[in-house]
């Protein structure tokens, strides 16, 4: 078996592999043997098929697939001896002849690859990034405060309507009569709110049911008809209100410290305030090291300043989305593509030159984190480790979620080895000031 290699423009490769009849004939034998041992056909007793007919309609195709294979399992060996770094896969290059198995008993098999460039970066600690410290603004932490006590509010009943109360209602238009329907004023705009405003329990006022519920589903429900009977129904109603309610936040009380906080970190006003301020404090910080890590790979990618084989890896693209794209629109997405490779590129040097592993322990503590942050969405912020560690165990359990939280487990010590070799200065900002200084950022980033 003979192999060689030709570089070629563009950043890729060809590799040329001859497979001659020495390298296959025995294994081609030897399956052709295995074909005759298997084959019935009419007029002959199973296993005495000769010979000659299996050649005749065998040998041609055993031939090409096992030289191939030898040909296929020789290229990645060759790459793997010779330690080329590639990017993609390697694919059955366009300059591939015709086979002639009928006639040749040698095969040239060629395939191309495109080659990974090489990292080289000098970071100069004059050029510096910004890790912001982000400050949250009045507004945003009394926010905060809010949405986490309306976790526990509740519905409580008031004089009259103010804004956007729950509203029972009784409906009647002669013929249909609904003793207790619900009028949510919350999901309503402004200008349908206006009629209710100063409203009172014992009120009523003719509605047209068509606004008040303005899906056929919603009509149906509240009225008891099918949705094909509602083009009979006379949409004027008279409604009395019988009840209203709004939504309260609860008291800082010793009820709802034992709701809340059933481990009893938290058991007064005052230390519920400091909590507030460190879950804010813990996500503004979260903010912060992702606004720094989206800098920083930015930074890195413009340093390294590479080159890839487009032109092959659009190819690429092509052939393994097996039809699913078309070139124009590979295309349309294809500098995204590029900046991601760019990034996998400099992440496998520094993973290489600096020993970076993940073991199992940072899998698991950070699956545990990933459940942690899951179960805060919904206000469940004292998971015991047990169930934290079942979680994680299901998280990890899911071969796409495992290969997300290695990548970025990856991405971030990456980022950790990077970040002492660039300059950095801090800045204090508050969370509008951030958002002008991201605006800004983004316009620059669309001009290039």
């Amino acid at each position: 078996m003979k192999i060689v290699r030709e570089n070629r423009e563009n950043q890729t490769a060809l590799i040329k592999v001859t497979v001659e009849q020495a390298d296959y004939a025995a294994d081609v034998e030897k399956k052709l043997r295995d074909y005759k041992r298997k084959a019935q056909m009419p007029g002959f007793r199973p296993g005495m098929v000769p010979m000659s007919l299996i050649n005749k309609m065998y040998r041609k195709g055993v031939v090409a697939e096992t030289a191939y294979k030898l040909a296929s399992d020789s290229c990645f060996d060759y790459i793997e001896k010779e330690n080329i770094d590639y990017m993609g896969d390697v694919l059955p290059s366009d300059e591939q002849g015709a086979f002639d198995f009928d006639n040749n008993t040698d095969h040239d098999f060629i395939f191309e690859l495109g080659l990974a460039p090489e990292v080289k970066i000098e970071f100069d600690p004059k050029e510096k990034l910004t890790r912001y410290n982000i400050k949250p603004a009045d507004e945003m932490r009394e926010g905060y405060r809010a949405n986490y006590l309306n976790r526990y509010g509740k519905l409580v009943d008031v004089e009259a309507v103010t804004s956007d109360e729950a509203l029972s209602v009784e409906l009647n238009n002669g013929e249909i009569e609904v003793k207790d329907a619900y009028v949510g004023l919350i999901s309503m705009s402004e200008e349908a709110r206006k009629p209710f405003m100063g409203k009172k329990v014992g009120d009523q006022m003719i509605v047209n049911v068509n606004e008040l519920y303005p899906t056929e589903q919603q009509r149906a429900a509240v009225l008891g008809v099918k949705a094909e009977e509602l083009a009979e129904v006379k949409p004027e109603f008279n409604m009395v209100i019988t009840q209203i309610r709004k939504f309260a936040a609860p008291e800082l009380t010793e009820e709802f410290f034992k709701e809340a906080f059933p481990g009893g970190e938290v058991k007064s006003a005052e230390e519920f305030e400091k909590f507030i301020d460190k879950q804010i404090a813990a996500e503004m910080k979260s903010e912060s090291d992702y606004i720094f890590a989206n800098d920083l790979r930015e930074f890195v990618i413009e340093k390294a300043n590479l080159t890839l084989p487009e032109d092959f890896l659009k190819r690429w693209l092509l052939v393994i989305n097996e039809g699913k794209y078309t070139m124009e629109e590979i295309e349309k997405d294809f500098e995204g593509f590029v900046q991601m490779m760019k990034w996998s590129t400099i992440q496998k040097h520094f993973v290489k030159e600096n020993n970076i592993t993940v073991t199992e322990e940072d899998m698991n503590n950070e699956a545990k984190a990933l459940a942690a942050a899951q179960f805060a969405q919904y206000g469940m912020l004292n998971i015991g480790d047990e169930m934290l560690t079942n979680y994680a165990k299901q998280i990890l359990a899911n071969k796409q979620e495992a290969n997300k939280v290695l990548d970025k487990l990856y991405e971030r010590k990456v980022l950790d080895v990077i970040e002492p070799m660039v300059g950095v200065s801090k800045k204090s900002v508050n969370s509008d000031d951030l958002a002008k200084v991201l605006e800004k950022a983004a316009a620059k980033k669309a001009k290039k």
